[in-house]
C-alpha cells in the first residue's frame, strides 16, 4: 500500500463550519407524496356509494388504478423538475432512483387501469373484449389521444429499462425520455372527459388542473427559464483545456457574476458546450475546484464520445451550464470527522470537499496506475496546508493496492465508524465500497454518495 501520510495540524480557514441537517427533506417529500396518494383514494371513496357485481368491482378497480396512475404521472414530472430544495436535500441520483421506481409503478397502474376498465365495461355491457376496446377508443371523448399517450408511456418505459439503456447513448436516451411530456399531455384530457370522479365534479377538476399546472410551471421555470437566464447573465466561455492524467483533462471556464450561482463544493452542473457535435448534449460533470466569482473548473475523463471531445475544445467556446445540482455537500455531514473515498475521476467533487470541509479529514484515492491519480499535486498541497491525511491505492503494481474490504478500511482508518464517508467513483468500485463500509459497521446515514447514472 502506497500512502501519502501527513501529521494532523490545524486546518486552514474553511467555510461550512457546522453541519446543516437535511435529513428531514426526504422524509417530508415522501410524506407529501403518500399523502397525495391518500387524497386521491379519498376522491374515489367520496364519489362511490356502492360497488355491485363483477362488472362494478372490475370497473372501480380500473377507476382507482387510473386515478393513482394520473397522480403518479404528476409526481414523476415533479421529481425531475430540478427543484432546488429537493435536489440539494434529497440528492439528484436519489431523486432519479425514486423517479425510476415510480415510473415502474406508474406503468403498472396504467396497464392495470386499461385492462380492468375494458374488462369491467365488457362484463357490464355483455360484449366481448375486442369490440368493447374498439368502442372505448373510437367513441369515448379524448380516449384516442389517451390511447396514444398510454402507448408512448409504454415505449418510454421500454427505452428506460436497464437492458435497453445499456444499448443507448446517454444523450439518445435523454431525448427519447422527453416523450414522457407528450404522453402525459395526451393522457390528461381523457381523465377529465371520461373519469367518473371528475365528470360533474368541479372541485375535483380544479384540484387536478391545479396539480398539473403547478408541476408544469415548476418544469418550465427550473428546466427552461432559469437555465436560459443564467446563460445570458453569466456568459461562460472556455478559457483553457489542460491535461491532468492519461485521458483526463481539466476545462477551465470564465464568466461573470459566478458567485450568484451559489455552487457548493461537491455539486455538479449539466454542461452544454456550443461547439460542433457537442451543442445538443448537456452532460453532468462535477466542479473539481471550489467556485470562484470569475472562473469555474471541471475535470473529465474520456469515457465516451462527448467527454473525449472536451479535450479538443477551443478557448472562447461558449458554454451553457445548468445547475448547480446535487446534495453531495457539507450539508450531509453529521460529525466533524470525515473519510473521502474516491476512485478514478470520481476524485473531482472530493477534491473540492478536501479543500473546504472543516475538521479531521482522511482521503483514500484509488486508481488503476500511479499515473492515473489525477490532481495528485493539488491533493498533496491541500493536505499539507490543512493537516489532512491522504492514502493512495493503485491496482498496478498489486503490492500498492488496498483491498476494499471492511478489515482493510478499519486497519487504515480505525475510527471509521465515527466518521461521515463521502464516496464517489465508478459503479463497480462504489458498490464494493458500500458493501465494505456497511460490513465495517458504518451507519447508512453517514454514507453519502451520488452517481450520474440517471
Amino acid at each position: 500500500m502506497a500512502a501519502g501520510m501527513y501529521d494532523s495540524r490545524p486546518a486552514a480557514r474553511v467555510p461550512h463550519a457546522a453541519p446543516r441537517g437535511t435529513a428531514w427533506i426526504p422524509v417530508a417529500a415522501q410524506t407529501l407524496i403518500w399523502s397525495g396518494a391518500a387524497g386521491v383514494l379519498g376522491l374515489w371513496w367520496s364519489d362511490t356509494t356502492s360497488v355491485v357485481g363483477p362488472g362494478g368491482w372490475l370497473t372501480d378497480g380500473g377507476r382507482i388504478t387510473g386515478l393513482l396512475a394520473g397522480y403518479a404521472c404528476a409526481v414523476l414530472l415533479g421529481l425531475m423538475a430540478r427543484i432546488p430544495v429537493l435536489d440539494r436535500g434529497v440528492g439528484t441520483d436519489r431523486l432519479a432512483r425514486w423517479h425510476a421506481m415510480g415510473g415502474r409503478y406508474t406503468l403498472s397502474l396504467a396497464l392495470t387501469h386499461t385492462l380492468l376498465i375494458i374488462w369491467g365495461y365488457a362484463v357490464t355491457s355483455h360484449a366481448n373484449v375486442v369490440s368493447q376496446t374498439t368502442t372505448l377508443v373510437l367513441h369515448y371523448p379524448d380516449l384516442l389521444k389517451g390511447t396514444a399517450g398510454f402507448l408512448l408511456l409504454v415505449g418510454t418505459g421500454i427505452v428506460s429499462a436497464r437492458v435497453a439503456r445499456r444499448r443507448l447513448r446517454y444523450e439518445t436516451w435523454h431525448y427519447l425520455h422527453f416523450a414522457t411530456y407528450l404522453a402525459v399531455f395526451l393522457v390528461f384530457g381523457h381523465q377529465l372527459s371520461n373519469g367518473a370522479d371528475f365528470v360533474g365534479n368541479r372541485p375535483a377538476q380544479l384540484a387536478w388542473y391545479a396539480m398539473y399546472l403547478g408541476i408544469a410551471a415548476l418544469l418550465l421555470w427550473y428546466r427552461f427559464v432559469i437555465p436560459v437566464r443564467r446563460a445570458m447573465r453569466h456568459r461562460l466561455r472556455v478559457a483553457e483545456v489542460r491535461g491532468e492524467a492519461p485521458g483526463v483533462v481539466s476545462v477551465h471556464l470564465t464568466g461573470e457574476h459566478l458567485d450568484e450561482l451559489g455552487a457548493e463544493p461537491g455539486q455538479f452542473f449539466r454542461w452544454r458546450f456550443l461547439a460542433p457535435g457537442l451543442w445538443w448534449a448537456a452532460n453532468p460533470y462535477s466542479l473539481s475546484a471550489p467556485a470562484h466569482h470569475r472562473h469555474l473548473r471541471i475535470t473529465v475523463k474520456a469515457v465516451g464520445t462527448h467527454s473525449a471531445a472536451l479535450a479538443t475544445l477551443a478557448p472562447g467556446t461558449r458554454v451553457w451550464a445548468e445547475g448547480p445540482y446535487g446534495g453531495f455537500t457539507a450539508a450531509r455531514r453529521t460529525t466533524t470527522r470525515t473519510l473521502l473515498l474516491g476512485g478514478g475521476v470520481g476524485i473531482t467533487p472530493l477534491r473540492t470537499l478536501l479543500e473546504t470541509l472543516p475538521g479531521d479529514i482522511t482521503l483514500l484515492y484509488r486508481a488503476r496506475r500511479p499515473e492515473d491519480l489525477a490532481l495528485r499535486g493539488e491533493l498533496d498541497a491541500l493536505a499539507a496546508a490543512r493537516g489532512a491525511r491522504i492514502l493512495y491505492s493503485v491496482d498496478e503494481p498489486a503490492a500498492h493496492c488496498l483491498p476494499l474490504t471492511a478489515a482493510a478500511l478499519l486497519q487504515y482508518v480505525p475510527d471509521l465508524r465515527d466518521r461521515d464517508v463521502y464516496l464517489c467513483g465508478p459503479p463497480g468500485m462504489t458498490d464494493a465500497a458500500l458493501g465494505a463500509l456497511r460490513d465495517a459497521g458504518v451507519q447508512r446515514r453517514r454514507i453519502h454518495h451520488e452517481s450520474f447514472a440517471f
